[in-house]
């Protein structure tokens, strides 16, 4: 069991963060995620960078640039995490790779099989083709590998369903069209009605992204009847300002989080199931 979100309070959202591998560098990045599991944030997804994102606005594209010119890619980060998975207790990470730049150069069995082999707790292919869809779904059915699957509040029916159907890790609910990095603009009773039939055709949690920059979101979200938040641009853009003040990343970004944790980040509560190393 991938146990995304398990561990929140029944009564209170989950949080997910994303980040780009590489941004900030990875021996930062490695104390971010230790920071990140002592306060108990129950998701990062984080990326393997890739340029020219269509649905990503400049601040993720900016980090993505700034982690391919280190020369960050699917082998350096899948040893960080080799590193880095063991050592967490709380904290959940779920890979995302998108196809053309990263996935498309291997075979999908081998590329599904090295990153379950890091431990990684999830995956989600960005712009994974349809004709592959089956094939990719085999692979991580074989290694065991939880899928994030994603689908838009306005997706057709069908696109929903086969969202629903393949997510076995959760399912991220795209609030609205765009790029990322603005405010939350979803349409509030289209958003609660894509939950509510999205619910009856998925046991895995839903979490909701794309303009969530604020607590106030966040519980709006949960208000709406989802799992989960996850904060995209407006973490990240604090990492980028951090890196350019020469400010301590590690701390700046403890403080972005507890001003959006819809729960307390204060240390402790109830052991974790992820094993000790």
């Amino acid at each position: 069991m991938s146990g995304f979100f398990a561990r929140r309070p029944p009564d209170r959202p989950g949080l997910a963060v994303f980040l780009n591998a590489g941004d900030p560098p990875l021996p930062v990045l490695a104390d971010v995620m230790r920071m990140l599991d002592d306060c108990r944030v129950d998701c990062l997804e984080l990326a393997v960078p890739f340029p020219h994102s269509v649905t990503d606005g400049p601040v993720i594209r900016r980090s993505a640039q700034r982690a391919l010119a280190d020369g960050i890619g699917l082998d350096e980060v899948l040893d960080f995490l080799g590193g880095i998975l063991p050592r967490l207790r709380h904290l959940r990470v779920a890979l995302l790779a998108d196809w053309s730049h990263t996935v498309r150069g291997l075979t999908v069995p081998g590329f599904v099989r090295q990153v379950a082999d890091s431990g990684v707790d999830g995956l989600l292919v960005h712009g994974l083709p349809p004709r592959l869809r089956a094939g990719y779904l085999e692979a991580v059915r074989e290694a065991g590998l939880p899928v994030v699957a994603t689908c838009y509040t306005t997706s057709a029916a069908e696109v929903k369903a086969a969202a629903a159907e393949c997510a076995t890790a959760y399912l991220y609910l795209v609030a609205h069209y765009g790029r990322s990095g603005g405010g939350f603009t979803a349409d509030h009773r289209e958003l609660a009605a894509a939950l509510a039939a999205l619910r009856k055709t998925t046991a895995v949690p839903i979490a909701v992204g794309f303009g969530v920059r604020s607590r106030a979101d966040i519980a709006l979200l949960h208000r709406l009847g989802a799992d989960a938040a996850v904060v995209g641009s407006a973490g990240v853009a604090r990492i980028e300002q951090a890196l350019a003040e020469g400010a301590d990343v590690v701390e700046e970004f403890r403080t972005f989080v507890h001003t959006v944790s819809p729960y307390s980040t204060d240390l402790g509560g109830t052991p974790d199931d992820r094993p000790t190393p």
